[in-house]
Parts: C-alpha cells; structure tokens; sequence
C-alpha cells in the first residue's frame, strides 16, 4: 500500500491565550494544499516495525517518527495488528508550517484501517489523530475548516479557492515550533477570522493575519522580504503558514508573475480545485 499525505496552509493563525498543559488556543484555517510525501506500508522483514527514509532528511529517530507513532498507537487498541516497514519519501519540507509530518501520521491511520480492516470511524480516526499532534486530525478529512483548541478542534467552513493557484516558497529555513510560540504574546484577535474569510481573497490582506509574522520576520529578514517579493509579483494575498518558515501566495493565473528566488530555495506551485487533494 501506497499512500500520498498531502499538506496543508493555514490562512490566519491567532494564538488567543496559553493553556494550562502548557499548550496554546488558537483559530486558524486550514486549507489541503498540494505538495506531497509518499508512504509506502510492507510487511516487516525482521519481524519488527521500523521506518526507514529517503528524500528530505528527518532527523528524528525512527521510533520517534510520527509514522511509527501513528502504528504503535492502534497497536495498544488492535493487539492483532501486525508489525509493518513503513518506507517514507519526504518532499514536504521539514520545520516549513506546513504539516507533513501530521499528514504522513493521518494517512497512515487510514491506511492501517484499510490495509487491516480495523473498522475505525472517519470520527475514531480524528480522536486518534488529535492524540498524535495538534494538527493532524485535519488530515483525516482535508477537507477545509476552522479549528480552535489546540488546532484539533475542527468545524467546517464554506471555502473555495477553486479559481486561484497557490506558489508555496520554502526559503530552506526551518522554524522550531517551539521556538516560535514562545515568541508570540498570545491576545485576542482584531478580525474575526470567520467573517474575514468569507470575504473575496483580495480583501484578505488588511484583515487575515498569522501572528508568527512579527518574531519570525524579525529573526528572518529573508522570509518577510519573501512575503513582500510574493505581493509584487502580483498575489492576491500572501502569508506565513504554520509557525514559518514557508510562506505561500494565491494568485489569479493572469495577474502572477514568477518572481527569481536564491538557487537555495524550493518552490511548489499547483492549482486549487474542488474535491482534489
């Protein structure tokens, strides 16, 4: 079994108040975008789960890879479940804010599901999914949504951006997560993103915001000189996604003009459409 995690963006991204567990509440959108890892599942050579990489390098431990986590975690529930290899090809850049490691999680609890008939709901899954990171019950669906908490609390919004295309720039910096929430004051938003969203894309700039903009620009020039490249070239709106350092532009296909980028950074561009991943 072959599986295709793709990532997401979030439009918006308020961190509203620190918690208690030491975590944040925050609203954001998240939105599937199309750049995408590949898992493959096989039965374990020597008896024994394992993962091994290629492409971007991970440097995690292969029993600290969210994969790993993803089997261990229906292991303890599905005791029949049986040990697998999971080969994992990363193209999603590592540290960008854009999810590729919840997503690769998420897919790979749908597809031990499948692969081993386990019978798990879309609704199990997620509950699942919440367990192994903030944002990875998103990737059980991919459909567009609003999520608050902790980013595992999710609702659905009317989103389309069927129409646009979207330049995703990784600018070969990556952010720790970490880090960057302990940058950010957490307050109450200006604009409720909601309403801000449901307002045509090109009305999106004074009004969408993602408050890891301010620490990471000013750790990282480059990024935030990025962003401000992105508009010139004619996007109709642009921002940080996640907690950096990728930053991504939507854009009418008329009205963009691909900017040079440094020989170091790594684009993807696609087009949006309805019901595709």
């Amino acid at each position: 079994m072959i599986l295709f995690p793709n990532c997401k963006i979030n439009i918006g991204l308020q961190v509203i108040a620190k918690r208690a567990d030491g975590f944040h509440n925050l609203q954001t959108v998240f939105y599937p975008a199309k750049w995408y890892d590949a898992v493959e599942i096989l039965p374990a050579p020597d008896g024994e789960t394992t993962v091994r990489t290629t492409g971007n390098l991970v440097e995690a431990a292969p029993e600290n890879n969210l994969c790993y986590k993803a089997w261990k975690i229906l292991k303890n529930d599905f005791s029949h479940l049986p040990e697998v290899q999971f080969i994992l090809h990363k193209a999603i850049p590592v540290g960008a804010g854009l999810g590729g490691g919840s997503a690769d999680a998420a897919f790979v609890l749908k597809g031990l599901n499948a692969k081993f008939s386990l019978g798990l709901s879309a609704q199990k899954l997620i509950e699942y999914a919440g367990r192994l990171g903030s944002d990875c019950s998103f990737f059980i669906t991919g459909r567009p949504a609003y999520a608050e908490g902790r980013g595992e609390i999710l609702s659905n919004i009317e989103l389309s951006l069927d129409g646009y295309s979207c330049i995703i720039v990784y600018p070969s910096v990556a952010v720790a997560t970490a880090w960057a929430f302990g940058q950010v004051k957490p307050s109450l938003p200006v604009h409720d993103l909601r309403s801000a969203v449901a307002l045509p894309v090109e009305e999106w700039r004074d009004k969408i915001f993602n408050d890891f903009e301010r620490p990471i620009f000013s750790r990282f020039p480059q990024i935030e000189a990025l962003k401000q490249q992105l508009y010139r070239a004619g996007a109709s709106y642009a921002s940080l996604s996640g907690s950096g350092s990728a930053v991504f532009a939507i854009f009418r296909e008329d009205d963009f003009r691909l900017p040079v980028f440094p020989a170091n950074y790594v684009t993807k561009i696609f087009r949006f459409s309805s019901g595709e991943q």
